[in-house]
């Protein structure tokens, strides 16, 4: 799950991580208040959606850039107000960009450098790392490509805990001294728990920036939470946005399904991530294009099954459904009552083809044969991929 930068500088707050002051505003008729929340000076005007890219993005009617530099209050009015209800478009939210429905109103601050700061997990040693360098501001990626020399990593112990001289070796790489240093220590430390007590999956400052007066600062944040350890955090739960995510997505979540949407269109109906990804693949294969990630678990019922195929339904581009079940937990002829019924429900009329393999798969090939609906039966997964890639041809 991800959150606003406002919710995660709130948070940043809490747990004793320095950052500039800022008020964020919901509608328009908060702008002024939320203005004059702010010490007197420039403002920095944000518009807050859940992508990268803002300051370099373009609204859909022409206007550049979703973060900006006010030099007054007017200024960051009329800013505000160019942004709110707007479609932001950036490299990260593709041509269809998303609506911008909360401004974040910040203190501007003098910098001295930028620098890059990142807490996540470490999938090869399955422990938590320390990302940081001396070049902010700008695209981790790029600097990893043209300057690798310039990233260090400090990798945690979780068993116990980022360590007083990992800190202090974090900050001494970045080149940091007096107040700079200590301050520095600071920040990192107070950063890794929040990491680790909010089961963050990722925390990225860009840029963590020092000021004249000696301060170190997260002038931006943008985290990530771990979905499975939200039952442990009503709190977090609650700063979940639904304007920001797929409704098809949203919808899914509500009857325990993983879905992710895609851009092409042949949908897809698997038990099991890894035989859902390998399905993906062997469409790309046959020289189709899946619609989705769709994973119904290994203990799916007819109602989820259901619900599966009404949400892969919504979506306007699927023009035909692959239904791929190895059944180990799975009862296949469960998948293949759901899939009957749902096809009747919604009266389906793209092509259909069902790959069932394992536990009483008889059973429910004789559902499917039964049902007098136009359903393909596939013997593998291959045969299947180039059944549904030839029918929606």
């Amino acid at each position: 799950m991800n959150i606003h930068e406002y919710q995660a500088k709130a948070l940043f707050e809490k747990f004793g991580v320095a950052v500039p002051k800022g008020v964020p505003a919901r509608t328009p008729s908060e702008f002024e208040g939320a203005i004059k929340q702010l010490p007197a000076g420039a403002v920095i005007v944000k518009s807050q959606i859940h992508a990268g890219g803002r300051g370099k993005g373009t609204f859909t009617d022409g206007f550049k850039g979703g973060v900006k530099f006010a030099q007054t209050p007017a200024d960051a009015l009329d800013y505000a107000n160019r942004m709110f209800g707007n479609t932001l478009v950036t490299a990260q939210t593709g041509p269809a960009g998303r609506k911008v429905q909360t401004i974040y109103f910040a203190q501007a601050t003098d910098i001295t450098k930028e620098y890059y700061l990142a807490i996540l997990l470490d999938r090869v040693t399955s422990r938590p790392v320390i990302v940081a360098s001396t070049e902010g501001g700008v695209e981790i990626e790029k600097v990893a490509h043209d300057s690798p020399e310039k990233i260090f990593k400090i990798v945690i112990d979780p068993a116990v805990g980022l360590m007083g001289y990992q800190a202090r070796e974090l900050a001494f790489k970045l080149g940091l001294t007096g107040d700079y240093f200590k301050n520095a220590v600071k920040l990192i430390t107070a950063l890794y728990t929040m990491f680790w007590k909010t089961d963050a999956s990722m925390v990225e400052v860009n840029p963590l920036i020092t000021t004249p007066g000696g301060q170190v600062l997260a002038l931006d944040a943008k985290v990530s939470f771990d979905d499975n350890a939200l039952f442990r955090h009503p709190e977090l739960t609650a700063l979940r946005d639904l304007n920001e995510e797929d409704p098809k997505e949203i919808e899914a979540s509500k009857f325990n399904l993983s879905y992710i949407a895609l851009d092409g269109n042949i949908a897809c109906l698997v038990n099991g991530a890894g035989l859902a990804m390998s399905t993906m693949d062997i469409i790309k294969h046959y020289g189709g294009s899946p619609a989705n990630f769709l994973d119904v678990g290994g203990g799916a019922s007819k109602d989820q099954v259901q619900a599966a195929f009404k949400i892969i339904l919504t979506d306007p581009n699927v023009k035909g459904i692959m239904v791929n079940i190895f059944g180990g937990i799975m009862d296949c002829n469960t998948i293949a009552t759901g899939v009957v019924a749902a096809a009747r429900e919604l009266g389906l009329t793209i092509p259909l083809v069902v790959r069932l393999e394992g536990n009483n798969v008889a059973a429910g090939k004789r559902t499917l044969a039964e049902s007098g609906l136009t359903i393909h039966s596939a013997d593998t997964m291959a045969d299947a991929a180039q059944k549904i890639v030839k029918l929606v041809a």
